[in-house]
C-alpha cells in the first residue's frame, strides 16, 4: 500500500512539473483594447464664441481723407450650424450674431468709427481627421457702422459686405467640440449724412481672432 501512495504522489508530482511545459504549448488568448468608432461631424450644432477684433476705418469726403486708422475690441455671441460629412471631407453652413466693442478714433479730426454688432453667414469645408478637424470658411458679414464726428451726433448705417478665413475644430466628451479660428470682414462703405458729417464715405474692416463651444446633436 505503501508502494502504491508513493508512486501515486510522484506522479502527481511529474504531471505538476510538466503542466506548464504543456500550457505553454496552446495559443495564449489575445485581449484588445475596446474599439472606438470613428468621430462622424454630420448634424446640427449650436454654440456660443468670443475673441477680439483688430482692423482699420477710414472717413473720405470731397474736403480729403483721414487715412486708415486703428479701431480694436471685443465680441461675443451665439452660433448655429450644420454639417454633412462624405468621407473624409465635412461640409457645412454656419451663422453667427455677436455683440461688438470694436471701435477707434482718429487723433486729427476727432471722428470715431463704432461697430456694436457683427454677424456672418458663411459655408465651410473641413477635412476630417477623427475628432480633429481643420476648415476654411466663407461668405457674407452683416454689421453696423455707427460714425460720430467731432463736437456732433451719431450716425449708424447698417452695411452688408464679406468674410472669410479657416481654423481648427476639435471634438471631445461626446457631443462637444472646440475650436480657433480666424476671419476677415470687409463692410464696404458706409455714409454719413451732410447734415451730420459733412458726407463722409466711412470704411470698416477687421480681423477677427476667436474661439467657440458648440454642442452637436
Amino acid at each position: 500500500m505503501n508502494r502504491f501512495t508513493l508512486a501515486a504522489c510522484a506522479g502527481l508530482l511529474a504531471a505538476a512539473m510538466a503542466l506548464p511545459a504543456f500550457a505553454a504549448d496552446f495559443p495564449q488568448p489575445a485581449f484588445k483594447a475596446p474599439y472606438a468608432a470613428p468621430w462622424n461631424w454630420t448634424g446640427f450644432y449650436v454654440g456660443i464664441n468670443g475673441g477680439y477684433g483688430f482692423g482699420t476705418s477710414n472717413w473720405t469726403s470731397a474736403g480729403g481723407s483721414t487715412g486708415d486708422f486703428n479701431v480694436r475690441g471685443a465680441l461675443a455671441g451665439g452660433t448655429i450650424g450644420y454639417n454633412l460629412q462624405t468621407g473624409l471631407w465635412v461640409w457645412g453652413l454656419e451663422g453667427d450674431v455677436d455683440a461688438s466693442w470694436i471701435k477707434g478714433t482718429d487723433a486729427t479730426i476727432c471722428c470715431e468709427t463704432k461697430n456694436d454688432w457683427l454677424a456672418t453667414a458663411r459655408g465651410r469645408i473641413g477635412y476630417a481627421m477623427d475628432r480633429w478637424m481643420p476648415y476654411i470658411t466663407g461668405g457674407a458679414a452683416f454689421g453696423d457702422v455707427k460714425m460720430t464726428p467731432v463736437g456732433g451726433a451719431s450716425e449708424t448705417d447698417t452695411r452688408f459686405g464679406w468674410t472669410g478665413g479657416g481654423g481648427l475644430e476639435y471634438a471631445f466628451m461626446g457631443a462637444w467640440s472646440a475650436k480657433v479660428e480666424y476671419l476677415y470682414v470687409d463692410l464696404g462703405k458706409a455714409n454719413c449724412s451732410v447734415a451730420t458729417c459733412g458726407a463722409n464715405d466711412v470704411t470698416f474692416k477687421t480681423s477677427i481672432v476667436r474661439g467657440g463651444i458648440n454642442y452637436h446633436f
